[in-house]
C-alpha cells in the first residue's frame, strides 16, 4: 500500500501575498502619515498643544487706593490658587485622599467633584491661599495639580472706611463703593505667556507673549485721621443714646472734597462672611430722610433774597401755635415776637411758615434746587439717592408750610453737608468729590453778602440762647443748625426720631462742613442739640487740631474754659423747637 505524496508548497504565491500585504500596509501608513502631516496637520498640532503647550494669562495687581496723605486704604497682596486637571487627576484616584488632607477638605467631597468634572480640564481646588501653604501642597507632586498666582484685596482700616471703599470679589473686580465706581481705573491689563509642559505637567519652557500692566493708583480726598475720629465719636454717640444707626460726613468747604464719611452699623470688608446685608449700605448717600429744622436756614435765605425781609424784621408767633388748613403748626413754647435771626436761634416753626407763605412757590423751590436738594450730588457714588423735592405747581398751602421746617421733602446727608458748605463758601456750591484734587467747577447759588449774613445768623444757634450749645468748640466760632424729625412710614409718622446737626467751622472763614445724623435715639432724649450736636463738637475739636486750622475766637482760646451744657430744670425741655413737632399722617404737622 503506497502513501500519497503532499503537494509541494507554492513559495512564489506566498511571497507574492506577503509582498502584497506589506505593500498595503505601506500604502496605509503613507496615507495615514499624509493625513496627519498634510490634510489634518493643524488639528493634530492643536491636540498635541492641548497636552503640552498652553497659553496662560499673567495676573496683574489692582491699583492701590490711598487717603489724601498717601496712607494705604486698599492694597492687593499676592496669593496662590490651586487648580487641577480632572482628566489627569482622575487617573490617579489613590492620590486624591492625600490631596484632600493637604487642602483640609473632605476626601469624599473632593472625589465627587473630580468625578463630576472628569470630562473637563480645569477645576479650582482652593483659591487665595497663603503662598507658603500652596507650596507645601505642590511639593506632594500629585499629577494634574497646578499652582496659579492671583491677588487678594486687603483693607487696612477694616470697618472704619468700609462704606466709602466698598470691596472686590474673589476675581478682584469692584463690587461696591469706590472700588466699583473706579473699577476701570484701578484694574490692570493681564499679560499672557506660552508654557510648554512635560508629560507630568511640569513646565519646561515659558515664553512671555505680553507683559502685564498693573492698575493705576487712586488718591482719595479722605483723611484717614478724620475718618477714625468720626468713627470713634459716632460709635460712642450710638452707645450713649441707644441709637440704631448713624452717619457723619465732613467736607472741605472751599473744594467740596469729602474728608470723612462714616456710617454705623458697619462691616469688615476683609471678612464679609455672615455680615448683615443692611450693614453694607452707605447711609450717607443711599438713605434719604426728611431733614427737619436744618432746612430752616434755606427758608430764611429765600425770604431774605426777596428783599421783603431783613435779619431783624419782626415776626409774631404768639401764642405758640398757628391754625392752618385744618391743621395746627406748633412751636415748643411761645416765643412771642421773633426776627429771622431769632427764628434760627430758637428754631420757630411758626416763623418759618410765615416766611414761606409770604413768598412765591417758584422762588422758594428755585432756591432749594440751587442748593442741590432733589438732585444727585454728582459725586458719582454707586447707589446714591437724590431725594424728593416736589415741583412747586403741586404745592398747596400745607405742603409749602411743612417744607419750610423740613417735612415734605427728603434728602441725604451729603446733600446737606454740601448745601451748608455753599453758605460757608460765600454762596458758591461746589460739587462733592472723593478724589484728591478732583474738585469741579463751582456755581454761585446766592449772593456772597447774603451768605455772610446767614453765617452770622447760624452762629447764634451755638450761642448762649441757642439750641446747640453742645456743638461749641473751644477757641473756634461755630455756625450751625439742629434738626429733629419724625421717621415717616406708609400712612403717617412713627414716634421714632432722627436727630441731626449741620455746622461750619471756623465761622469767620469756614474750612469744614459737617453733618451728624443719629437714627432712632432714646425717645426720652432725642433732640438734635442733645444727641447730634455733642458729636459735632468732639469730632471738630480733634479735626481742627489735626488739620492745624488756626482758632478764630482768640479770647476763648486763651481762657480755655471747658464748655458745660446748661443744666435743665425738672420738667424743662431743651431749647429746640423741632423736638415738639407732632406731624399728622397726611400733612407732617400736628393737629
Amino acid at each position: 500500500m503506497s502513501k500519497s505524496r503532499r503537494p509541494a508548497p507554492n513559495l512564489r504565491m506566498r511571497l507574492n501575498l506577503l509582498a502584497a500585504g506589506l505593500a498595503c500596509c505601506g500604502v496605509l501608513l503613507v496615507a495615514r502619515a499624509a493625513d496627519m502631516q498634510l490634510l489634518r496637520a493643524e488639528f493634530y498640532q492643536q491636540k498635541g498643544e492641548q497636552y503640552h503647550l498652553r497659553e496662560l494669562p499673567v495676573p496683574t495687581s489692582r491699583g492701590m487706593i490711598t487717603d489724601r496723605n498717601g496712607e494705604p486704604l486698599a492694597v492687593s497682596t499676592p496669593v496662590a490658587s490651586l487648580w487641577a486637571n480632572p482628566k489627569e487627576l482622575s487617573l490617579h484616584p489613590q492620590r486624591i485622599p492625600e490631596l484632600a488632607a493637604a487642602l483640609g477638605i473632605d476626601a469624599a467631597t473632593l472625589q465627587q467633584r473630580v468625578a463630576e468634572r472628569a470630562d473637563r480640564e480645569f477645576l479650582f481646588l482652593r483659591r487665595q491661599m497663603n503662598p507658603d501653604d500652596a507650596d507645601l501642597v505642590m511639593a506632594l507632586e500629585i499629577p494634574g495639580v497646578h499652582n496659579r498666582r492671583e491677588f487678594r484685596r486687603f483693607y487696612p482700616m477694616g470697618e472704619i472706611a468700609a462704606h466709602v471703599l466698598g470691596f472686590t470679589n474673589i476675581d478682584d473686580v469692584g463690587q461696591e463703593g469706590l472700588e466699583l465706581a473706579f473699577n476701570d481705573w484701578l484694574s490692570g491689563t493681564p499679560g499672557s505667556k506660552r508654557v510648554v509642559r512635560d508629560r507630568r505637567g511640569r513646565p519646561i519652557d515659558v515664553d512671555l507673549l505680553a507683559a502685564a500692566e498693573p492698575g493705576r493708583d487712586l488718591a482719595l480726598s479722605i483723611d484717614r485721621r478724620l475718618q477714625h475720629v468720626a468713627y470713634r465719636e459716632l460709635r460712642r454717640a450710638l452707645e450713649e443714646n441707644q441709637a440704631a444707626s448713624g452717619t457723619v460726613v465732613i467736607t472741605d468747604v472751599p473744594t467740596g472734597e469729602v474728608l470723612a464719611m462714616v456710617n454705623l452699623p458697619t462691616y469688615n470688608p476683609n471678612t464679609r462672611e455672615g455680615a448683615d446685608p443692611s450693614s453694607r449700605r452707605n447711609r450717607a448717600l443711599t438713605d434719604v430722610f426728611e431733614p427737619g429744622s436744618v432746612i430752616k436756614v434755606f427758608t430764611v435765605a429765600a425770604a431774605l433774597e426777596t428783599g421783603r425781609w431783613k435779619p431783624d424784621t419782626l415776626i409774631e408767633t404768639s401764642p405758640g401755635y398757628m391754625p392752618l388748613a385744618r391743621h395746627t403748626i406748633r412751636d415748643i413754647r411761645n416765643f412771642g415776637t421773633v426776627s429771622p435771626t431769632r427764628l434760627l436761634t430758637k428754631s420757630s416753626n411758626i416763623a418759618a411758615v410765615k416766611l414761606a407763605l409770604d413768598m412765591p412757590n417758584e422762588h422758594f423751590h428755585d432756591l432749594l434746587r440751587r442748593f442741590g436738594f432733589g438732585e444727585l450730588t454728582g459725586a458719582g457714588f454707586p447707589g446714591e439717592q437724590a431725594g424728593v423735592l416736589m415741583e412747586p405747581r403741586r404745592w398747596g398751602v400745607l405742603e409749602k408750610a411743612t417744607i419750610s421746617y423740613g417735612y415734605g421733602l427728603s434728602t441725604n446727608a451729603l446733600q446737606i453737608a454740601q448745601a451748608y458748605a455753599a453758605i460757608g463758601n460765600g454762596g458758591v456750591w461746589m460739587p462733592p468729590t472723593f478724589v484728591r484734587g478732583g474738585a469741579g467747577e463751582g456755581r454761585s447759588v446766592i449772593d456772597p453778602q447774603l451768605a455772610r449774613t446767614l453765617m452770622d445768623m447760624l452762629e447764634t444757634v451755638t450761642g448762649p440762647e441757642g439750641s446747640a450749645t453742645r456743638a461749641r468748640v473751644s477757641g473756634y466760632r461755630v455756625a450751625g443748625k439742629t434738626g429733629t424729625s419724625r421717621r415717616s412710614v406708609p400712612g403717617g409718622y412713627e414716634k421714632r426720631y432722627i436727630s441731626m446737626f449741620a455746622g461750619l467751622v471756623p465761622a469767620s472763614n469756614p474750612r469744614l462742613s459737617m453733618v451728624v445724623v443719629i437714627n432712632d435715639p432714646d425717645p426720652q432724649q432725642h433732640f438734635g442739640g442733645l444727641v447730634a450736636a455733642p458729636v459735632f463738637g468732639r469730632v471738630m475739636a480733634d479735626a481742627l487740631r489735626i488739620l492745624d486750622v488756626p482758632p478764630d475766637d482768640i479770647q476763648q482760646w486763651y481762657v480755655s474754659t471747658p464748655i458745660q451744657a446748661p443744666a435743665l430744670l425738672p420738667g424743662e425741655l431743651p431749647l429746640e423747637a423741632e423736638g415738639a413737632i407732632e406731624p399728622t399722617p397726611d400733612a407732617g404737622v400736628a393737629q
